[in-house]
């Protein structure tokens, strides 16, 4: 990164984050939650109590970090978390957060990215880098020195911004620049805010209703508006920066926004895109949606069937993330459907007719086999077939939607 950025996040370390909130919530998201990284990267079958290292590049004020050293400490592992960040504000605060959480399992360090390998870090199983390869002026030099660091079966948690979600971000950024000319970035702030409260309604940053965070601090403000270098990514490029550094892209978070048929009912126009590869329909959706100002994404070095857990076998753990499986199939007994907001789009989901009877016993420890002779016991048409077609109508939903994971027993 330039001087330049790394001063706008010495004086506005972002994201503003208070370290007394410690005391009464975890800052958690995607990537970098074990349970997913564990269904996307290991198959499902990593082992968290044993030797785990973890780099998060680009660490900021310390959301991954934390969140990542939170739960290897919650799990009882030897995990080690490395904190790699240009700013030493922004690492004063990660630092302060870790204290407040009583955590010892994060190696503070204070560099480049793409100085790294020159940093004596070692090797890692897994890599957090969000928000930083975008600010970068060479976005595959930067990706390719972390993949430098990555173990050959580990795994990396990514995030860059979205092309269409920023729409009215770019012009806003240029227009700024003509009025401000050489002030004080604390000048520019004001001056931002001004132009923000005068903006017409045609305007296409005014219009864009998924961008929001500006309204928050300052440096929420200055990262998306009066940042001195970023670009944005289509689907494509992210894929096309992905193999340029010799990775393969897993998968999307969440899957179901990256799906056409999220969105389009109609039968012809589903016939037609079924044709498409993957990557094609992905891209597809992203044009359709229109709202995707980030893209989360996970790669690795290793085969797709050697990342994703199999969720089709009598021995694999479906787990929920947050959602709780009695809350949730009292929740959709009546109408099969589950709802959700994305950024401006309602979307309904239909579920399968068993879903209120399996979704109780998905607990995070019951595998399917158990969970199918106890259905089976009650009703002896729940025969394995019969209940994995169902299941996996209900995983489509659930895993699409970013809820529902898999794992397997541990030795």
């Amino acid at each position: 990164m330039t001087d330049r950025v790394r001063d706008q996040y010495e004086a506005y370390p972002y994201p503003s984050r208070d370290p007394a909130d410690e005391a009464k919530r975890l800052v958690v998201g995607s990537p970098s939650n074990l349970m997913e990284l564990n269904h996307y990267l290991f198959a499902g079958r990593r082992d968290f109590r044993q030797p785990f290292r973890a780099l998060v590049a680009g660490g900021g004020t310390g959301d991954a970090a934390i969140m990542l050293a939170q739960q290897l400490a919650d799990a009882g592992g030897a995990g080690e978390v490395v904190y790699l960040d240009l700013s030493a504000s922004s690492r004063a605060i990660a630092e302060a957060r870790a204290a407040a959480r009583g955590l010892a399992n994060i190696r503070f360090v204070t560099g480049s990215l793409l100085a790294a390998e020159g940093l004596d870090l070692g090797l890692f199983d897994y890599i957090d880098c969000c928000g930083v390869l975008h600010h970068l002026e060479d976005p595959t030099a930067g990706l390719t020195a972390l993949a430098a660091l990555l173990k050959e079966d580990g795994g990396m948690g990514l995030m860059v911004y979205g092309t269409y979600g920023r729409d009215g971000v770019y012009p806003l950024q240029a227009m700024l620049r003509r009025l401000a000319g050489d002030r004080s970035l604390a000048q520019r702030i004001a001056l931002t805010r001004r132009l923000l409260s005068s903006l017409p309604a045609t305007n296409l940053f005014a219009r864009n209703p998924v961008l929001r965070d500006h309204t928050g601090s300052d440096a929420e403000l200055v990262d998306l508006l009066l940042h001195s270098q970023d670009r944005a990514y289509l689907v494509e490029e992210v894929a096309e920066l992905v193999a340029a550094c010799g990775l393969r892209l897993v998968t999307f978070i969440e899957p179901v926004r990256y799906d056409p048929a999220t969105y389009l009912k109609d039968a012809v126009l589903l016939r037609d895109l079924s044709a498409l590869t993957g990557l094609e329909r992905a891209a597809f959706a992203e044009q359709l949606a229109g709202n995707l100002k980030t893209h989360v994404f996970y790669v690795s070095k290793r085969r797709q069937e050697d990342t994703v857990a199999d969720p089709s076998s009598r021995e694999a753990i479906p787990c929920l993330r947050v959602l709780e499986g009695p809350k949730l199939a009292k929740a959709v007994q009546r109408d099969l459907v589950l709802k959700g907001e994305f950024d401006g789009i309602s979307l309904q989901f239909p579920l399968p007719r068993l879903a209120p009877a399996i979704l109780p016993w998905i607990d995070g420890e019951t595998p399917l086999g158990k969970i199918q002779e106890t259905l089976q016991g009650l009703d002896s048409r729940h025969d394995w077939d019969r209940f994995l077609a169902q299941f996996q109508q209900l995983y489509a939903v659930l895993n699409g939607l970013n809820h529902l994971f898999i794992r397997y027993p541990l030795p």
